[in-house]
């Protein structure tokens, strides 16, 4: 016997009585991202595996151990992209977005990392990321964390925290980095081994280290805020400044570093204690450097990303109301009501905007097909025999109140269906 072929672990299914809530929170961002004059961009799902060693950085877990990697039937290097940001330079560049031009833009799709599946952390994962191009002031770093503000709020959300920092410009995050390994170095017995590989390749995310052991070890490190430049430390302040008189509050959180190795100056993230380890539901910052690192001219850039189904289990946490509901069962008893039927529907679909009707197709007695009706959730039953066919009629039942059925003619049902929905 063959074994059961089951969907890949770490890649779920989205069942239809999941579905509905997916679209809410998908309207929700597209009309706030577009509120705010951002265009959506689709990219591919597979690049070129050398973009991602390029942009995220080769010594990171998401390059080192992540990644869905395979060669193609022409020998090339492949990649399931792993986030989305490294891909929207990529056509940025591709395309000339970027010559002489401001861009906003916007994507959502699947990401594919191949890590430990657990609450919150799938190996496809789907995400909302937004990028600015060509714009250099920290007053763009504050609309993206403004942007993100009124998604909680539009969503529903409360008890997201927002925690800022700043790694300077690249010259003074190197001179920082130069000195942070001096230190590190000098205190390799206390390193634990992930640490240690980190030491000469990605030596900041030390500081971001969960480890117990090593806390004592890192409060005691020297602070990158000390080795500033000018223009970083005032880009820091100014943003600061606007979010405090715009009223958002935040903590500046020294150890945070992020992931990737494109970021500079301005890093965030929104954070909840209400998804356990996985209490990151929206990250960002500056990438100042990632469209020259990648072949295009220098450009200043800005952006974040959040994880659709962390933010998906808030909002189950908090139950929004959705109104998927049917409005209308066609109960359909023989062969002329069948075609009649059809036409009727479309008829509605075409003048009363919005209208949800599901028609009853496959056959089935008077009784079933109301016991059918009343399960769908909808609110009215037409009722369409051979009957009311020769005389040009339809039946109106009210399945969730006590009203009257009615019997009308067909070509009052548009007025009367506007009335009664």
């Amino acid at each position: 016997m063959s074994a059961k072929i089951q969907s890949i672990r770490g890649m779920h299914d989205v069942l239809p009585d999941q579905s509905g809530l997916w679209q809410h929170f998908e309207k929700i961002i597209r009309d706030t991202v577009q509120a705010y004059g951002y265009r959506e961009i689709r990219m591919p799902i597979v690049e070129s595996t050398d973009l991602f060693c390029r942009s995220i950085g080769e010594v990171t877990d998401i390059v080192e151990k992540e990644m869905y990697t395979f060669q193609d039937r022409n020998s090339d290097s492949l990649t399931l992209r792993p986030e989305g940001t490294a891909s929207c330079v990529r056509a940025g560049i591709q395309h000339g977005l970027f010559h002489n031009q401001q861009q906003r833009l916007w994507y959502m799709g699947p990401m594919f990392r191949h890590e430990r599946p657990q609450k919150g952390r799938y190996r496809q994962f789907h995400q909302i990321g937004v990028e600015t191009f060509g714009i250099d002031g920290p007053d763009i770093d504050a609309e993206l964390i403004l942007m993100t503000a009124r998604f909680w709020k539009e969503l529903g959300l409360s008890n997201i925290h927002l925690e800022l920092n700043t790694l300077g410009s690249n010259e003074a995050r190197s001179a920082y980095r130069d000195v942070l390994v001096e230190y590190l170095s000098a205190h390799q017995n206390q390193l634990d081994e992930e640490s240690k590989r980190r030491l000469t390749g990605n030596p900041l995310r030390i500081l971001d280290s969960k480890n117990p052991q090593m806390q004592e070890l890192i409060e005691a490190a020297p602070k990158l805020m000390d080795y500033l430049d000018a223009e970083s430390q005032e880009h820091f302040d100014r943003l600061k400044q606007i979010l405090d008189e715009t009223g958002i509050e935040f903590r500046v959180n020294t150890r945070l570093v992020r992931g990737l190795d494109y970021y500079c100056k301005t890093v965030f993230e929104w954070v909840t204690d209400e998804l356990g380890a996985q209490g990151t539901v929206c990250a960002g910052g500056r990438y100042d450097g990632l469209v020259n690192q990648l072949g295009g001219k220098p450009t200043p850039a800005a952006g974040f990303a959040m994880g659709v189904e962390r933010l998906l289990s808030l909002m189950e946490n908090n139950e929004p109301e959705l109104n998927d509901d049917l409005d209308i069962f066609m109960v359909i008893q023989g062969e002329k009501a069948q075609i009649q039927g059809l036409l009727i529907a479309e008829r509605l679909r075409t003048e009363c905007v919005d209208v949800k009707i599901l028609v009853n197709c496959g056959g089935g007695s008077f009784k079933s097909q109301m016991k059918k009706a009343d399960k769908s959730g909808a609110r009215l039953a037409l009722i369409l025999g051979d009957n009311e066919v020769s005389t040009q009629s339809v039946a109106i039942k009210h399945l969730r109140s006590e009203c009257e059925q009615k019997l009308i003619r067909q070509n009052e049902l548009v007025d009367t269906l506007r009335e009664l929905l």
